[in-house]
């Protein structure tokens, strides 16, 4: 399951309690206080890879909690510290207040880390009050608490181009077809329910990251259909294709698919807009393709040149797409 927005509360280690304990020894008539501190709560550690694809491993847990420090023993000794927690989150993650929103850190290198909570302080044994003045304190103090924290994991996939289109448009099969990597296709909506990454290699051996954001359908501004669920994705691409079925099944107009796609897109995010895209007008085998592909041409209000032709399925037109997106990063 793709998982890409959680709610948590983190809890830092309390501290470990600080002892009252006494130096007896047979020859030794005046010990003195020998109660050792307590060890330091465990922090929580939030640490970025790019290995991890989601933030799946968050999905049951609602409450994170690092260990707490060890109290400390007689002769001075000091309590363990709690062990740090450390997290695994994919670059690309944001880390928001959970009450404000606020975004407190966005993890987009890999490796990035940020402390989240720090453990408590332990509390410190009566030898530590030993004063000239008074040589056999008789108390202790505790540990502190470690911080907590409500947080909202938020995770906007980092990748070169995003694929978005209606359901059912293709955006699986050409992705597949670019790769030569399997991705799941079948002939209905709403196949794609999670956000397929795959690598494309150019012939200089350079690559880019293709992004297969699940269908997007009219509303899903409003967070209709996948919605919201999924727009998020399409912030940080640098390209975004726009995949459209010119065959225009179930009587559906292909440049009307086009207004709608870059309106919900508007409405979500008008800088997504901005951003250099290509319209990809797919299953041109088809006996229905013709007329709708020289209606769309006649009614396309930008540049000719960012369209393409093909068949994704046949695999037709599919070399001119690759040098075209090679252009567009050289």
């Amino acid at each position: 399951m793709f998982v890409d927005k959680v709610k948590i509360k983190f809890i830092a280690g309390k501290g470990g309690n600080g002892v009252v304990a006494w130096r007896r020894e047979k020859y030794i008539a005046k010990g003195g206080p020998t109660g050792g501190n307590g060890g330091k709560g465990g922090d929580i550690v939030i640490r970025a890879y790019s290995q991890v694809p989601s933030l799946e491993s968050f999905r049951n847990k609602r409450i994170i909690a690092a260990e707490n420090g060890i109290i400390g023993g007689p002769n001075g000794c000091q309590g363990r510290k709690g062990k740090e927690l450390s997290l695994k989150v994919p670059c690309g993650t944001l880390l928001k207040d959970a009450a404000t929103g606020e975004v407190i850190c966005d993890f987009t290198e890999d490796r990035q880390e940020m402390t989240v909570c720090s453990g408590g302080r332990g509390g410190c044994g009566n030898r530590t009050f030993k004063t000239p003045t008074n040589q056999a304190p008789n108390y202790c103090t505790e540990g502190k608490e470690g911080q907590v924290r409500e947080v909202e994991l938020e995770l906007k996939l980092i990748a070169d181009v995003g694929f978005v289109g209606f359901p059912n448009a293709g955006k699986s099969t050409l992705i597949s077809a670019l790769s030569s990597y399997p991705v799941k296709i079948g002939a209905y909506p709403f196949t794609t329910l999670r956000p397929n990454l795959r690598y494309l290699c150019f012939d200089d051996y350079s690559r880019v990251l293709l992004a297969d954001i699940p269908g997007i359908i009219l509303g899903a501004s409003k967070n209709r259909g996948l919605g919201l669920e999924f727009l998020r994705h399409i912030e940080r691409t640098k390209v975004v294709i726009y995949m459209i079925d010119s065959s225009g099944i179930d009587g559906r107009n292909p440049f009307e698919d086009f207004e709608v796609l870059q309106n919900e897109i508007g409405l979500y995010n008008p800088e997504i807009l901005e951003k250099p895209f290509v319209v990809v007008l797919n299953k041109i085998d088809t006996e229905e393709s013709e007329e709708n592909v020289e209606y769309f041409l006649e009614m396309y209000p930008f540049d000719r040149k960012d369209i393409m032709l093909l068949s994704a399925k046949e695999k037709t037109g599919t070399d001119a797409f690759v040098s075209r997106l090679s252009e567009i990063f050289k």
